[in-house]
């Protein structure tokens, strides 16, 4: 009897000690040891045809023969050909799941809204420039009370030019259009355009028949005065530019964007503006312009917004946080973006199968949008991938000298 006892309990140890071949979570015991079939093979490792051998702890470099590792004091291990289907997988239990909390999700079409969040500043808009230069040789005699900076409304009076040609080409006029000889007075109405003179300044003076040869500098278009090239008393010369004005019905938002995400942007493409200076206000406008040239050091894509500004608030410098927004015409396949796993040279996921079965697989990726990849190639619609504990298992594919396949299972190296 008491034999009978210490017998149990010696087997009750030795249960124990098997039982440490494997990882313990929460109580539950995980066995994850590498498949190299989908059902066990029937024929001994002696009878089965290495593909390859490995270095367990530098996986990655395979060798055509067996012998000592370049890389650690150990022998290479042989990697086998499966049995049935090719490919390598790993097991884990349906316990050591629920445990370990490994979470799956399924390979599915959906339409992308990309949304980019970047910094921008406000510019002037360089299309809404208005440039005045004199006409015809002049004078400056008096300069309105204005300086670089200003903001200016339509036709504001910048200066007056005293034109001396004018006083005589007009007195010409008046004493034809005394005569009443239409030709005449017609061939001098062109004398004065031809000079330089306005159309609504020769009106003036056939109007009130007398002569007008001074010449008031106006902004043709409202918004900031850039430039004032002239001082009273100065002469001017015919072509010489006198004003610049910089409009500010709209303005641009200067943006830079990752080359990475340069391609989902479009020109055309809506954009919500908010800035610091004006807090809970959005402003809204569109992408005008992807500048062709990439910053070198911060490999960044210029992009140039345009924002419509009516009342003027919108003043160059001011900061801005820009997000540009973008739906993807056509639905695309995703995962979660926590099942990828990046390791610098490619991207993985672990794909799972049957049984509890589970294989990394090398996959494309494109945009990321929402918590979700796009996946251009590597995985097909219905596929379920790994997205909680992939780490895990992507850990002891390595160690365990499983390469990375595609979604069909072809392993890397095949044709």
């Amino acid at each position: 009897m008491s034999l009978n006892r210490n017998g149990a309990w010696i087997a009750g140890i030795a249960l124990l000690v098997g039982g440490a071949g494997g990882y313990w979570v929460a109580g539950t015991r995980m066995s994850v040891a590498p498949e190299m079939s989908t059902a066990p093979s029937m024929n001994s490792p002696a009878e089965r045809k290495a593909l390859y051998w490995y270095d367990p702890m530098y996986p990655q470099q395979k060798f055509d023969k067996p012998g000592k590792s370049p890389f650690m004091d150990m022998q290479l291990v042989p990697q086998y050909a499966s049995g049935s289907d090719d490919r390598a997988t790993i097991s884990v239990d349906s316990a050591v799941m629920q445990n370990l909390g490994m979470r799956v999700a399924t390979v599915s079409r959906s339409v992308f809204q990309t949304s980019l969040d970047v910094s921008a500043i406000v510019a002037f808009n360089e299309r809404d420039v208005a440039v005045t230069q004199a006409r015809t040789p002049g004078f400056v005699e008096r300069v309105y009370a204005l300086a670089p900076g200003d903001v200016l409304k339509a036709n504001a009076p910048l200066a007056d030019i005293l034109v001396p040609e004018w006083a005589a080409a007009q007195t010409e006029f008046l004493a034809l259009k005394r005569i009443g000889d239409k030709g005449l007075l017609d061939a001098a109405r062109q004398r004065l355009r031809l000079a330089g003179m306005p159309s609504a300044l020769i009106a003036q003076v056939e109007r009130g028949g007398k002569v007008q040869p001074y010449l008031t500098l106006t902004s043709p278009i409202g918004g900031v005065l850039q430039e004032l090239n002239v001082r009273l008393g100065m002469s001017v010369a015919a072509g010489e530019t006198l004003a610049r004005v910089n409009g500010l019905s709209s303005v641009w938002l200067a943006t830079a964007v990752p080359e990475a995400q340069a391609a989902s942007i479009a020109v055309g493409q809506a954009v919500v503006a908010r800035l610091p200076a004006f807090p809970g206000t959005s402003f809204r406008g569109k992408v005008s312009a992807i500048l062709p040239e990439t910053n070198a050091d911060s490999r960044t894509v210029r992009v140039r917004v345009e924002l419509p500004n009516p009342d003027l608030r919108l003043r160059p410098g001011l900061t801005a946080h820009v997000t540009l927004n973008q739906r993807s015409a056509d639905s695309v396949l995703s995962v979660p973006s926590e099942a990828v796993i990046r390791t610098g040279r490619r991207s993985l996921v672990m794909l799972a199968e049957d049984a509890g079965r589970y294989r990394p697989v090398e996959v494309q990726t494109g945009q990321e949008s929402a918590g979700k990849t796009e996946i251009i190639e590597g995985l097909e619609e219905g596929q379920k991938v790994v997205t909680s504990g992939q780490f895990l298992l992507d850990s002891e594919a390595s160690l365990k000298g499983i390469v990375a396949g595609d979604g069909m299972g072809k392993m890397e190296g095949q044709p």
